[in-house]
């Protein structure tokens, strides 16, 4: 019997698409490891570091075990184990029922372990959602229709159409609006009897433990680390739950940190991978229909902690596959060394999370945006970024810079840079000699995440002058050339 390694969604493109790889040797994990990377490609950088050593945001599990409490890196796997790959991809009661409220309510009332008395202790609840977008649409809407009394909702980002494949609170007539404002009509429309408080504003270290106090739970909506990150750690210095979502492409997670003693994300992930190694949905895609999945469960978490009912995923990371339609459970600890929810922590007090993250201040909602890529690994002496006005000045100007466009073929049929060479990330490797390391060049892809990839790269290649345009064709359509196509 083989031993299985189970490859998440990030990191099949390098095996494939493979989502599964049987191994017959015996051995260690780490070298297990070692040799699936040193047989596909650039899968070696984004499991391991400079040193050698496994990266930190990378969490390995034989079976349903994570190494770290176990011999590490030297754990041994035999014949029928499996390995699991885990990269990061963010109520009282005493409230009285009225008649109308009795009848909403009724199938939840019948259920014997909620009844009469759970139903008024949701509704004398509250839950903060943080972001209003892929699965901030199906938390709100079902945190709302099950009656939780009041629902803050963090977001001030504006409805794209790119938005509506996904964000199922929204309609194309409300293209341009606010969504938070039209968040706070749907629910207010789908159930009137409970309040709504909006803040059309960015979650910041400087509002957010104020802002946490004032709930019982909170719900990570986000698509970026920085705020993740601040999430975490706001929910882990005010005593909060932290019910936890992530998605990308067909493969979703969910957790709940910080509860009841339990671990906080800090724990599984104790630092952010370097800018530009994730993508974000935006960059890399995601099915429409999983952040309906993923918000959902969430939901569900954020109504069982309220009530105090059932077995909460504290402790556990549940992972969905939703081309296998299979749910995989791996059993987080918490880390005594965790510098937030550690025996000695370190982290007291908010901190600068673009910093920490290494991106620069987020620009769009904290549910809603990808954070631009600076310095992404590998790239000596970081990476530099020219934004579209400055391109479009050396451009007119008749500067001799070439521009490579890191995109697939069919997003550069939807949008493109005049004069731009379609080169895909993926084929770059393979094209560096047609290129001049001499010459001077700007690389975009969508948003800035996968260019900054192809920068470093081509850096550590020999070319020396070579930028990323900061923001991405998104960017230049937004500000420099509007009668194109967006995505």
């Amino acid at each position: 019997m083989a031993i299985t390694i189970h490859i998440p969604t990030p990191l099949r493109p390098f095996l494939d698409g493979q989502d599964t790889v049987a191994v017959e040797t015996e051995g260690a994990v780490g070298e297990l490891l070692r040799q699936l990377a040193a047989a596909n490609g650039d899968l070696g950088k984004h499991l391991f570091g400079a040193d050698g050593s496994l990266r930190n945001f990378v969490n390995v599990y034989v079976n349903d075990e994570d190494i770290r409490y176990q011999d590490g890196e030297a754990t041994a796997v035999k014949n029928g184990d499996t390995i699991s790959i885990v990269p990061s991809i963010a109520g009282g009661s005493g409230a009285s029922l009225s008649a109308a409220e009795l009848a909403r309510y009724s199938r939840h009332i019948l259920i014997p372990d909620v009844g009469r008395a759970g139903q008024e202790r949701l509704k004398a609840s509250s839950a903060l959602l943080i972001g209003a977008g892929g699965l901030g649409s199906p938390l709100a809407l079902y945190l709302a229709a099950a009656g939780v009394g009041r629902i803050g909702i963090v977001e001030f980002d504006k409805i794209d159409e790119t938005n509506l494949q996904r964000q199922i609170l929204y309609g194309t007539s409300q293209v341009g609006q606010s969504k938070l404002q039209r968040a706070q009509e749907r629910l207010a429309d789908l159930n009137p009897a409970i309040t709504i408080e909006p803040l059309e504003a960015p979650l910041t270290s400087a509002n957010a433990l104020e802002l946490f106090a004032r709930y019982d739970v909170v719900a990570d909506g986000t698509d970026n680390f920085p705020t993740r990150y601040l999430v975490n750690d706001a929910c882990v210095l005010t005593g909060k739950p932290n019910v936890y979502g992530s998605i990308f492409r067909f493969e979703g997670q969910i957790s709940v940190f910080n509860y009841q003693g339990g671990p906080c994300y800090r724990c599984l992930y104790s630092e952010p991978p370097p800018p530009g190694l994730v993508p974000s949905c935006a960059e890399g895609g995601v099915l429409g229909v999983l952040p309906g999945v993923v918000g959902a469960l969430q939901a569900n978490e954020v109504i069982k902690a309220l009530l105090g009912l059932g077995e909460v995923a504290a402790g556990r990371l549940v992972i969905y596959d939703a081309l296998k339609l299979s749910f995989r459970q791996l059993k987080l600890r918490r880390n005594p060394q965790c510098v937030v929810c550690g025996e000695q922590p370190t982290v007291t007090e908010l901190i600068d999370y673009e910093q920490f993250c290494g991106v620069p201040a987020l620009n769009g909602s904290s549910g809603g945006q990808a954070a631009a890529a600076l310095g992404a690994d590998g790239a000596g002496g970081g990476i530099r970024e020219i934004d579209v006005h400055e391109l479009q000045e050396r451009l007119e100007r008749g500067d001799r810079v070439r521009l490579i466009d890191v995109r697939e073929p069919w997003e550069a049929e939807i949008n493109h840079i005049e004069g731009a060479d379609l080169i895909p990330l993926g084929e770059l490797p393979d094209r560096l000699a047609e290129l001049d390391p001499q010459a001077s060049y700007v690389v975009h892809c969508k948003m800035g995440g996968r260019s900054a990839n192809a920068v470093a790269r081509m850096q550590q290649a020999g070319f020396r002058d070579v930028v990323n345009l900061e923001g991405g064709i998104s960017a230049w359509v937004e500000e420099i050339d509007p009668d194109q196509q967006s995505y």
